[in-house]
C-alpha cells in the first residue's frame, strides 16, 4: 500500500510539472527573416563610403541623416535608408548617367560603420532600454545584453513587436524556456533594427 501511494504521489507530481510547464505559442517562427543570410540594409546614422572609379570628385563619404537621405555631388539628395548597398549602387549609376558614362560595376558602396542596428528591451530585465550593436543579436542575446531577467520576470510571456514595411505592427510571442532548453531554437529569432522586446 505504501509503495502504491508513493507511485501515485510521483505520478501526480510529474503531472503538476507538465501542467505548469510553458505552453508552445501558436506562431510560425520560420516566416521571420534572418538578416544574417541576406545583404545588409542601410539605416539612419550608418556611415557609407561611395567610390566612383577614376573620379575622386564624385567619390564621397557620408552619414545617413535622420530623414534617411544622403547627399552626393551631382546626384544631390538620395534616399539610402531601407536600401542595400547593391540597390544604392544601381540608383547612383542611374542618377549619374546624364552627367557621366558609368556602369554600376564602376561604383562601390561600402558600409564603413554600422550605427543603425538598435532596438529596445523593456520590462523585467536588469537594464531596460535601447540596445545597440555592431553585430546581429538573437532574442537570447538581447536579453543577455539587458542584464538578464529580474526575479519577477514572466519569461514565457515575452512579446517581440515588429513593424512591417506597410507600417503594421506584429506581435510575436516568445516562451523563453523553449529557447533555453534547446527544444525550439527557431523561436530564438534575430532581432531587427526598430524591434521592441517586452518582458512582463
Amino acid at each position: 500500500m505504501q509503495a502504491y501511494v508513493g507511485k501515485l504521489v510521483a505520478v501526480l507530481a510529474f503531472g503538476l510539472i507538465v501542467a505548469c510547464g510553458p505552453k508552445m505559442p501558436n506562431y510560425d517562427y520560420s516566416k521571420e527573416v534572418d538578416p544574417r543570410v541576406s545583404e545588409y540594409v542601410v539605416g539612419v546614422d550608418d556611415s557609407l563610403n561611395i567610390n566612383i572609379w577614376k573620379n575622386e570628385q564624385l567619390s564621397t563619404s557620408v552619414v545617413v541623416r535622420p530623414d534617411g537621405t544622403i547627399t552626393m555631388p551631382l546626384v544631390g539628395d538620395l534616399v539610402a535608408r531601407g536600401k542595400t548597398p547593391t540597390q544604392l549602387r544601381k540608383e547612383i549609376a542611374k542618377r549619374l548617367a546624364e552627367y557621366v558614362k558609368l556602369g554600376a560595376s564602376e561604383i562601390t558602396v561600402a558600409v564603413t560603420q554600422v550605427n543603425s542596428y538598435r532596438f529596445t528591451v523593456s520590462g523585467e530585465v536588469v537594464r531596460a532600454g535601447m540596445v545597440q550593436s555592431r553585430q546581429y543579436l538573437t532574442v537570447a542575446d538581447a536579453i543577455a545584453q539587458a542584464g538578464g531577467f529580474t526575479r519577477f520576470a514572466e519569461r514565457n510571456k515575452i512579446t517581440l513587436s515588429r513593424r512591417d514595411a506597410d507600417g503594421t505592427i506584429r506581435r510575436i510571442p516568445i516562451a523563453y524556456d523553449f529557447i533555453e532548453n534547446g527544444s525550439h531554437p527557431e523561436m530564438n529569432i534575430v532581432m531587427l533594427a526598430g524591434d521592441s522586446l517586452h518582458i512582463p
